[in-house]
């Protein structure tokens, strides 16, 4: 059963090394990751999973680990309480396992990367799924709001992102899992919102269990929606 989840973007800039220069500028960024991630092991699960974005569907249940190494920095991220062996984690759970990490998680911990594109009735399956794990299952869900929010924005400016990620954020913050399984999969392409599928897990894993939720952060400071969200 599904007992907590924290959502939270997958930059890479929010590892300082990574950010170099530009690290203090998301600093409240991290603190509300971070923030979310301890609501998380608060109510005391027993299994940890991060879902978030990959090239194919895969899964990590005995450990696994990621670099930093493609942005220049010399660090590895593993998830908790398995072997850092196996296929390296996606970017997206690389940043997830690297909060979990900071936060000092030694609990029992899978990863679940999905195609951006995956079809939203499997991924409300497979959220169901994850959260029949245990009998206390807490979810860290790694995913971007639009990449279109500005003219420098990866994907362009386009006039619908403010609107699309204004939405999301009332959704995470009102644990709306029926908004949530009703985002539409082509906008959210069109929005290179990456987050949309692993949004989409959490509304699967957290229907019925009558969690309420908290909106933590909602900027756009590099033209992309950064949203972070505690349900518990």
């Amino acid at each position: 059963m599904l007992v907590a989840a924290a959502v939270c973007p997958c930059p890479p800039l929010l590892v300082p090394e990574v950010a170099a220069g530009a690290a203090a500028e998301l600093e409240p960024l991290r603190a509300a990751c971070d923030e979310a991630v301890g609501a998380v092991l608060a109510a005391g699960p027993e299994l940890i999973v991060v879902v978030g974005t990959g090239p194919e569907a895969e899964v990590w249940t005995e450990g696994g680990a990621g670099s930093f190494h493609r942005y220049g920095v010399p660090l590895v991220a593993a998830l908790p309480g398995g072997r850092a062996e196996g296929p390296e984690l996606a970017p997206s759970l690389t940043v997830g396992a690297w909060l979990l990490g900071r936060a000092g998680v030694t609990l029992p911990t899978h990863a679940c990367a999905v195609p951006a594109d995956a079809p939203a009735d499997r991924m409300l399956g497979l959220g169901q799924g994850l959260a029949g794990l245990a009998e206390r299952v807490g979810l860290l869900v790694m995913g971007d709001g639009s990449a279109c929010r500005s003219l420098k924005a990866p994907g362009y400016l386009d006039e619908r992102a403010e609107g699309y990620d204004a939405a999301l954020a009332r959704a995470l913050g009102a644990a709306d899992t029926a908004a949530l399984a009703a985002l539409d999969p082509g906008l959210a392409a069109e929005l290179k919102a990456e987050g949309r599928a692993p949004w989409q897990v959490l509304a699967g894993a957290a229907e019925g269990a009558g969690l309420t939720a908290r909106l933590g952060y909602q900027d756009a400071p590099y033209g992309v929606g950064y949203l972070v969200a505690s349900w518990s």
